[in-house]
């Protein structure tokens, strides 16, 4: 009986040391197992790193050529301005000395016109008188009789056309003369004179503009005083777009009086 016992103690032994070594080893196992699964998490971890981080820097290079790209188009288009403003800087000035020299070509011409018109038809010395030097030189006595002639007849023609002298109510030669004076009697005494280039083309072109200017007014206003101012008005424009004296300086050249 007691080796009987003996037997089951040491059977009974055995078997709860195997119990207790088969349990050792599941719980080897299992903690093998779970270290294998923290490596896979772990694996799975740094892979998803890998790929957002590869995902993220992608979009930056992707950034970078983007601004690369903006960058070369910006200085192509502004090269590409600079080349149009230059252009139309070009033609701008292309066509600036064109109109310029288009209107300096017409400003001669009616200039020529002008001149060759005021001395066909504004009275003027004939024969021997015209080759020889202008009297009426400044500083003489026949230059300053020829400008108070001018003054006088601007003076005696405002009081006519104006009704101050033979006043009337209806209109009278008088009153007419008074309209006409500045064509008739200022501007060929002005002429007379030995004046510069200046006064001279101011003059010419007032010879010619002052008949418009009568025959076309009074279509529209019928008085013989608004016509008179818009001669004197008219002269003193003249004169002055010609920078002529007084408004301008010029040196005197010697000019025939049929000029």
């Amino acid at each position: 009986q007691r080796r009987v016992n003996t037997n089951a103690n040491t059977m009974t032994t055995t078997f709860t040391t195997t119990l207790r070594s088969g349990s050792s080893l599941r719980g080897v196992s299992s903690s093998s197992n779970c270290c294998k699964n923290d490596a896979l998490a772990l694996k799975a971890l740094m892979g998803k790193r890998r790929s957002a981080s590869s995902s993220i820097s992608f979009p930056r290079n992707h950034e970078g050529g983007r601004k690369k790209q903006s960058s070369f188009v910006l200085k192509a288009t502004n090269e590409d301005n600079e080349n149009a403003t230059l252009a139309t800087g070009e033609r701008d000035s292309t066509t600036s000395s064109s109109s310029s020299a288009s209107t300096s070509s017409f400003d001669k011409n009616l200039n020529k016109f002008v001149k060759k018109t005021a001395t066909t038809f504004a009275p003027s010395s004939s024969g021997d008188a015209k080759k020889k030097k202008n009297p009426a030189q400044k500083g003489t006595v026949l230059y300053q009789v020829f400008e108070v002639q001018a003054y006088l007849a601007i003076l005696i023609g405002g009081l006519l056309a104006f009704n101050v002298i033979y006043p009337s109510e209806e209109p009278t030669i008088a009153r007419l003369m008074g309209m006409w004076s500045v064509w008739m009697f200022t501007v060929p005494s002005l002429r007379a004179r030995d004046c510069g280039a200046k006064e001279k083309d101011a003059l010419n072109v007032l010879f010619i503009a002052i008949p418009l200017i009568n025959v076309l007014i009074p279509f529209v206003w019928k008085s013989f005083a608004g016509v008179f101012t818009a001669d004197v008005l008219l002269m003193l424009g003249v004169y002055y777009s010609k920078n002529a004296p007084p408004f301008g300086e010029e040196e005197l050249t010697v000019a025939e009086p049929s000029e």
